[in-house]
């Protein structure tokens, strides 16, 4: 930094190592670095609820306001928390031929640095990141998408893209390991169990496109949905590489397409009143229906 840098808020100072450490205070083995470490340990066992100033100072042995001569406020420890959990990314990455191949690894390892400190996604984002191990994580998936001659601009559209999916699969998969420890079973009998509940409930007659699902085996087979959605989104980067437009559906009308014509907006309240009188004949259907196969049962 120079000095005409803008002057970092605590918090990054400390996470880039630019802030002065405390010259007087308890004992030497109570640091920042320290502090962070027992932060990360209560979130690994509890979660982000069980962070606390005090159950960092309990655990430590020293008073919660000794503490605060490091880390002055809650947030600044999230912020370093966040920092501490997510790591460094793997240096093999880059080590893959091809960037498809190498944007695999990067979202195989970012999930599993979710699988290990599920916390993590409980610590919303707020912006552009700005500590050094996230750029890092950044600019590790930057380098592989360099490798595919996009202009710099559509490389951070596509490292969002990437970023969100993977972020994506974490909380869906940290749901279900809730969900399978919470029930007691193996993750097998939670997934046949799950199945056999969907199938119960959903008919051919009221949702015939997910009956349809159903019965082709998709929530029972025991497959992982994420990597087809993963290499679709790399098809698309493929795609924007070779210069190929996706094409539209059939019939398909930009849904932005002449947003300030009268007539336009007009069509379009016209059609959204259609569709919610639609959408209510249909939940008026499927009453009728309900109740005519009750009239039938109870006559049997």
């Amino acid at each position: 930094m120079t000095d005409t840098d803008p002057e970092l808020p605590r918090a990054l100072a400390l996470a880039w190592g630019v802030a002065a450490a405390p010259q007087r205070g308890p004992k030497r083995e109570l640091s920042i670095e320290r502090i962070v470490e027992v932060a990360a340990e209560l979130a690994d066992e509890g979660g982000l609820a069980a962070v606390s100033m005090s159950a960092i100072a309990q655990r430590l042995g020293f008073t919660t306001m000794a503490l605060y001569r490091y880390v002055s406020a809650k947030e600044d420890l999230i912020l370093l928390l966040h920092e501490h959990g997510i790591g460094l990314p793997p240096i093999g990455i880059q080590d893959a031929g091809h960037w498809k191949d190498a944007i695999r690894t990067w979202t195989r390892e970012v999930v599993a640095v979710y699988s290990a400190h599920s916390w993590l996604l409980d610590i919303p984002i707020v912006g552009i990141p700005h500590t050094p191990n996230n750029l890092a994580w950044l600019d590790a998936l930057l380098q592989v998408l360099e490798r595919t001659g996009l202009e710099p601009r559509d490389r951070m559209s596509a490292a969002l893209l990437v970023t969100g999916w993977s972020r994506w699969q974490g909380i869906v998969n940290r749901s279900y390991d809730i969900a399978i420890r919470d029930a007691g079973v193996t993750p097998e009998e939670f997934e046949q169990g799950d199945a056999s509940l969907l199938s119960a409930l959903v008919s051919a007659d009221a949702f015939p496109a997910l009956r349809d699902v159903i019965d082709s085996g998709a929530f029972s087979d025991g497959t992982d949905p994420f990597p087809w959605g993963l290499e679709r989104i790399l098809d698309g980067i493929e795609r924007a590489i070779d210069g190929t437009p996706t094409p539209p559906p059939e019939g398909h009308v930009a849904p932005d397409a002449y947003p300030k014509d009268a007539a336009v907006r007009e069509a379009r309240a016209k059609r959204r009143e259609l569709e919610g009188k639609l959408r209510e004949a249909v939940r008026k259907e499927k009453d009728v229906i309900a109740k005519a196969r009750a009239r039938e049962a109870k006559g049997k």
